[in-house]
């Protein structure tokens, strides 16, 4: 089936169907990971986006039951160069193309890539959509709908009701349950992925999860040992009530935050953020920590970025700096026990050299 990819400035490419028909509308941005797009799939990050995947064989490995980072599909469509029929690893249970029709994810595959990729890196991110109907129709759409910026996702991808992560993953939890031995963590869901939880129960802590609506009071009444602000999708500066209620735990409690955690701290302190014309997305990005003088290869996944010179006259120092493009990876509010870093340390698939960030949150947490 003639499937199309339609960006707002009237360009089409043409390609053939991947995953469920129809038309789906997003902003089109791209992932330069070679491997991962399971996670990808579903990284609540996404939400809202149509995700192009520059690697240009994707689903050689197939899906497999454990590598979900949430519990559904997230982003809005995907595209590929060419997506693998026949997936050989011993974990495999379905294809890409076959999980994407059961999710009902709408994709596209057989288009320039490259050449798409090269048009967001000149002209940054735009809206699109994929469709299998005439591209006429599909651009009247997309010039229609809501932009990217215009629309709060943490609410659509944001856990309903709290939950613990206990041994077997998801478990229900009562106020007042507490694992001997191990530190509480409350962690705010923006639009949360499963591995931090893992790699936290790993380091010895016992996270709970609470929605994004969740108030100052609601998060210290579980009486947590740390705090964590999760990654999650859309533009920070929207998040005015969640931003809030990070400014009322500032000093409470030690606080630790991802990606999109990063940027709420920097607001919940006076500073703001902007949008990057093409955003960090993939598993090769270099970061440089001021404080120890090393560099980390890191896996990242954000749009927005924190203005260095709206956080000058804050109580903040900027602790980390991507090396390619100097923007800010991490901040540190003083006197509040409060730190983030802009890139994911949780990442799998992808370089593991930020975990030991982890065990570093959760040291604070008990001295």
């Amino acid at each position: 089936m003639a499937t199309y990819l339609v960006l707002s400035d009237g360009t089409v490419y043409r390609g053939a169907a991947l995953g469920a028909e129809g038309e789906s509308i997003g902003e089109v941005v791209f992932n330069t990971g070679m491997t991962g797009y399971q996670e990808i799939l579903t990284d609540p990050s996404y939400a809202g986006q149509i995700v192009l995947l520059t690697y240009p064989l994707i689903g050689n490995y197939g899906i497999n039951a454990d590598d979900f980072e949430s519990d559904r599909v997230q982003p809005a469509g995907l595209i590929v160069k060419e997506a693998c029929e026949t997936p050989s690893n011993w974990r495999s249970a379905w294809s890409l193309d076959e999980y994407m029709k059961a999710r009902g994810l709408i994709g596209i595959q057989g288009v320039d890539t490259r050449a798409i990729t090269k048009r967001i890196r000149s002209g940054g991110v735009a809206m699109g959509a994929i469709t299998n109907s005439p591209p006429d129709e599909a651009l009247e759409s997309v010039r229609k709908a809501k932009t990217y910026d215009e629309t709060d996702f943490i609410y659509s991808v944001t856990t309903s009701s709290p939950y613990q992560w206990g041994p077997t993953g998801k478990e229900p939890i009562e106020l007042g349950e507490h694992e001997e031995g191990r530190s509480r963590l409350v962690v705010l869901d923006c639009g949360l992925k499963f591995n931090i939880l893992r790699r936290f129960r790993r380091a010895g802590c016992l996270p709970i999860v609470l929605p994004a609506s969740a108030s100052a009071d609601q998060v210290l009444g579980w009486d947590p040992d740390g705090i964590v602000l999760s990654p999650g999708p859309g533009d920070p500066a929207r998040l005015g009530p969640v931003i809030e209620t990070v400014r009322q735990l500032l000093g409470r409690r030690p606080i630790f935050g991802i990606c999109l955690g990063n940027q709420m701290l920097c607001h919940a302190v006076g500073g703001k953020t902007f949008k990057l014309k093409f955003g960090h997305r993939g598993s090769n990005h270099p970061v440089k920590d001021l404080k120890k003088g090393t560099v980390t290869i890191t896996s990242q996944n954000h749009g927005y970025a924190v203005d260095p010179n709206s956080v000058s006259s804050c109580d903040v120092a900027i602790t980390q700096l991507n090396v390619n493009d100097g923007t800010v990876e991490g901040i540190e509010v003083r006197g509040a026990d409060a730190y983030s870093i802009q890139y994911h340390p949780e990442a799998s698939p992808g370089p593991w050299d930020s975990r030991p960030y982890f065990d570093e949150f959760v040291e604070r947490m008990r001295t």
